[in-house]
């Protein structure tokens, strides 16, 4: 069967490709700001933070439905936020530092109410440790309903918000000065952010979830230097990751859906790196590589003005063995001689010999002027 056929006969994969898709979108949209903020490890931070409140939601209520622990952890999740900005607020602790600590020991935390309900009789029904790394095959219509209600609410508050977001993402000391209330928008995004951390725990976990923050952002980010632009491709790679990952899962065996899209968003990052037109390493080693030759062919046109300039006739043919012994590089000489003649700045004037053309005169005078100018 091919992929169409399987995600509309099978039931669960539709339901686990349609959350992830969800996720994926959302938690693109949002990590965008906070890639901008360089506050990548706030949701690294949050998801890890929302691990105690899990556990604290479990051992109140001795329940494991979706939603109360979920409740749990958003609860916990905010409150990481409340104390991380705290911190920052009220000492000299930096944002690195804070968001490290409160990760450490709500993280922590969570690990040791983990393992105190272990012991209860009704430890293995829990299934709380799922949400370590996720277990997407568990999603039902009803979590994928609810993850698509939050995630519209979500969605509205950043659209009628974006100049906010947008003001703190880049200046937020200006924004302050203008009247705005930066805190409380700081603390408005952030609690967008744990919305879309919470609905992912599920599918991805808490151990990985950031990379779903993260991930799509910084790919979008090699493409774009437009918010809006790159807020929409972080969603629409998270999409992307999201149903591939979920796909790739269904048809190997044993394969874990969380860390599939995980590697899925990773891919994407690395094309990304690799590929984008204006910060992608291939096509920034090509400009390079363009360049490089630019400025030999520039070096060896020059030289021939240097030495034209001996003979009343500027157009006095001369040896390209000279021209060697003024480059180390005898083949990029021949390279760069080859260049200019195509561009007819210079000619073959006999066996071994060269001359400068008037358009090569021309131009050896411009660029003569340039770099005195710059002098």
């Amino acid at each position: 069967m091919n992929i169409l056929t399987d995600i509309n006969f099978d039931y669960t994969l539709r339901i686990v490709a349609l959350g992830s898709a969800i996720l994926g979108a959302l938690s693109g949209a949002l990590g965008a700001f906070a890639v901008l903020r360089k506050q990548s490890l706030i949701g690294d931070t949050i998801s890890h933070a929302a691990l105690p409140g899990i556990a604290v939601a479990f051992f109140f209520t001795g329940n494991k439905t979706t939603t109360i622990l979920l409740i749990g952890a958003a609860l916990s999740g905010w409150l990481a936020t409340l104390f991380i900005l705290g911190i920052v607020k009220a000492t000299r602790i930096k944002l690195d530092s804070a968001l490290g600590l409160v990760l450490s020991v709500f993280f922590g935390f969570g690990l040791v109410m983990l393992t105190f309900i272990q012991k209860r009789p009704d430890a293995n029904q829990a299934g709380l440790e799922k949400f370590l790394f996720g277990q997407a095959a568990t999603l039902l219509a009803a979590d994928v309903q609810m993850m698509a209600i939050l995630a519209g609410v979500a969605v509205l508050a950043l659209m009628l918000l974006w100049k906010e977001f947008k003001l703190l993402s880049f200046d937020e000391d200006f924004g302050a000065t203008q009247g705005f209330a930066m805190n409380r928008i700081n603390l408005m995004l952030t609690t967008l952010l744990v919305v879309a951390i919470v609905l992912g725990l599920q599918t991805v976990g808490v151990v990985l979830m950031s990379a779903m923050i993260v991930a799509p952002a910084a790919a979008a980010r090699q493409w774009t230097d437009k918010l809006s632009t790159m807020v929409l491709l972080s969603a629409v790679f998270g999409v992307a990751a999201g149903v591939s990952g979920s796909l790739l899962s269904s048809r190997i065996p044993k394969l874990p859906t969380g860390p599939t899209i995980v590697l899925c968003i990773s891919t994407v990052v690395l094309f990304s790196i690799f590929v984008a037109p204006a910060r992608g390493l291939l096509w920034r080693w090509l400009r390079r590589r363009r360049n490089r030759r630019q400025f030999r062919a520039e070096a060896v046109l020059l030289d021939l003005m240097d030495m034209a300039r001996h003979h009343p006739n500027l157009e006095h043919p001369h040896a390209a063995a000279v021209l060697h012994t003024l480059n180390l590089d005898g083949r990029a000489v021949r390279n760069s001689l080859a260049e200019l003649a195509e561009r007819e700045l210079v000619r073959p004037a006999g066996a071994g010999l060269w001359s400068l053309t008037q358009a090569g005169i021309a131009e050896a005078q411009q660029l003569e002027r340039r770099f005195q100018a710059e002098d």
